[in-house]
């Protein structure tokens, strides 16, 4: 019976993933569809692995007898994901603890960690509380207007806590690239998280400032690992990535939100594994 449910929450979380992501829709529609699309199929295999470990490996289930190899293989479900999550845990640690080797600078009123290179890069890196950093290529390629922009931009990250959330969602792409569309739907995510930040510093900022600091940081823009725990003002993409932040800023376009409980009643369907607990003996 455990060999069951495994394969019935494989073939769930497959079929969900052939889920085509819709660009047609509004911001809002999209990220709430690829919140769904990227956080439900994992997260339905680890609750359902945690249920058959926590049935145990003997008794049975409707008539059907448990199963070492599905209690073995829940076992496996759980402690590849954690060992993932400690690797990028650790190289998370790692990079904060470098980021403190870094000489501090006041700019424009914000404590910034100065990187001594001449590709323009500024970023928020971290974990609840990010730390920004900042490199002597950005100064010398934006001027004052054009930093205020960026500045406010990571900002705007810093107060929807983009480095904490994308961790956590980085951690569910690292075990689940065999999944179908994970990366598509990983950068759609990704996409929208930098033009809600765009359109949340356009409060404060011109939205064709905004746009102007961009390109010029995409023109020249340093490739680095894309790790889930920075946000950089810009990560090399596709240029249609490019179009639509800039079109999102120029159009003044409704930000994308997540505080809406009643986009997670979703959520509760993860507990049906945990419903079968009382069938089991």
């Amino acid at each position: 019976m455990h060999l069951l449910m495994i394969f019935l929450a494989l073939g769930i979380a497959w079929g969900i993933r052939f889920i085509p992501l819709d660009t047609s829709d509004n911001w809002e529609q999209r990220w709430q569809r690829s919140l769904f699309l990227f956080l439900f199929p994992p997260l339905l295999l680890i609750m359902t692995a945690l249920a058959i470990i926590f049935m145990g490996a003997e008794g049975e289930m409707l008539g059907w007898h448990s199963s070492w190899l599905g209690y073995l293989m829940s076992i496996s479900l759980i402690t590849i994901p954690t060992w993932f999550l400690l690797k990028l845990g650790f190289q998370a640690w790692r990079c904060c603890q470098q980021i403190k080797t870094y000489p501090q600078q006041d700019i424009h009123g914000q404590t910034a960690h100065f990187l001594e290179i001449d590709l323009p890069y500024i970023a928020q890196i971290g974990f609840w509380q990010p730390k920004l950093v900042i490199s002597k290529g950005l100064l010398q390629v934006l001027d004052p207007i054009q930093l205020e922009a960026a500045l406010a931009h990571e900002q705007a990250h810093v107060q929807k806590r983009d480095t904490f959330w994308f961790f956590w969602l980085g951690w569910l792409r690292s075990f689940t690239l065999w999944l179908p569309q994970t990366e598509a739907i990983w950068q759609e995510l990704l996409l929208i998280r930098e033009i809600r930040a765009d359109l949340k510093a356009t409060q404060k900022v011109d939205p064709l400032v905004l746009a102007e600091s961009l390109l010029t940081v995409a023109q020249t823009a340093l490739t680095l690992s894309n790790r889930c725990f920075e946000t950089p003002l810009f990560s090399p993409s596709s240029s249609d990535s490019l179009t639509q932040r800039i079109d999102a800023m120029i159009n003044c376009s409704e930000q994308p939100q997540s505080s809406f409980p009643w986009h997670w009643i979703w959520v509760f369907l993860l507990l049906i594994p945990w419903g079968t607990l009382p069938l089991h003996s």
